[in-house]
């Protein structure tokens, strides 16, 4: 009897440390060789610009040897909150993603930080008082790309400047700033004048939308102000379907510095580029590696850019990457 009850005490000690050596090692999600699990909800594919951070991601995120779950939110605040809900159900490691607007993240992400899953901010920041919700913001700085615009117009300025300004989707954090920086930068010349300014979505369809309707109701358009390529390249086809030569008769001003932006600036339709890099994956699985790792990062990482003249293009486009 004794004899019995000691092999079954030792069979029931043998499947617990079974149980435990096959089960996972470190925070939640992780499988048994330790490899990170990333949940990433992306904005949407409303660009090249946003095609090509998808791209640097993806790919980044298989070199790093990270396990990605990534969702597209299609442009709806809506879709990305449900996603990184799924994302602290599945018990990942870390949650990145890059807000669609501002606003109205703090419940969503207090839920992550009470379920121990680190956040990363990456291209766009959020409004919120609590900095703690998150662990570090990656990108550009917006308001700064806003007033390098400014700075070429007012440079490249003489007499009254008429300017339309095709802006980035309403609440969205590059759409707010952009617009800051360039109206800061452009205070100090009295004849540079917003006379119509409104969204087109960060989309090519929404700037020539935009455009058309402002070719009708404004008379005079010296400049375009776009807050992105594919909206200025929208822009392009409404000028051009209205008898009007881009670059030309009326100039225009975007960022981002993706390929089509970039030929259309070499070819003159374009006349300045603010560059937005989006290549922002191998500091993404950089920065994951090290906050699931419990290792100190910076609060703010700004993503190193330039801009580009027409000349200036035409020796980048060779090398260009996206």
């Amino acid at each position: 009897m004794r004899k019995t009850i000691t092999t079954a005490l030792a069979a029931v000690l043998l499947a617990a440390v079974t149980a435990c050596g096959g089960g996972s090692g470190g925070s939640a999600g992780n499988s048994s060789d330790d490899t990170i699990t990333m949940g990433f909800a992306q904005v949407g594919a409303e660009s090249g610009w946003r095609t090509a951070n998808t791209k640097s991601i993806q790919e980044s995120a298989k070199s790093a040897g990270i396990e990605l779950k990534f969702s597209d939110a299609q442009q709806k605040q809506e879709n990305q909150l449900k996603a990184i809900r799924s994302y602290i159900q599945q018990k990942v490691d870390v949650i990145a993603f890059s807000p669609v607007v501002e606003t109205g993240w703090d419940t969503v992400l207090l839920e992550a930080q009470r379920a121990k899953i680190p956040v990363i901010l990456t291209d766009r920041a959020i409004d919120s008082d609590d900095t703690s919700l998150y662990k570090t913001f990656l990108g550009s700085d917006f308001i700064d790309e806003g007033k390098k615009a400014g700075k070429w117009l007012v440079e490249n300025s003489d007499g009254p400047v008429n300017v339309v300004e095709l802006q980035g989707t309403t609440g969205a954090a590059p759409a707010i700033d952009r617009k800051e920086g360039f109206e800061a930068e452009t205070k100090s010349n009295p004849d540079i004048k917003i006379v119509a300014s409104q969204t087109g979505d960060f989309t090519r369809s929404g700037g020539k939308q935009v455009m058309e309707a402002f070719l009708k109701s404004q008379p005079d358009i010296d400049v375009v102000y776009a807050h992105n390529d594919d909206m200025g390249l929208g822009a392009i086809e409404a000028i051009k379907a209205a008898g009007k030569k881009p670059g030309t008769d009326i100039k225009i001003i975007t960022v981002d510095a993706v390929k089509d932006g970039m030929t259309a600036l070499a070819n003159g339709e374009i006349n300045f580029i603010v560059e937005c890099n989006p290549l922002l994956g191998p500091q993404l699985m950089d920065l994951a590696k090290k906050v699931v790792a419990g290792e100190e990062v910076p609060e703010r990482v700004v993503t190193e850019e330039t801009t580009f003249t027409q000349e200036q293009a035409k020796a980048a486009l060779p090398d260009r990457k996206y």
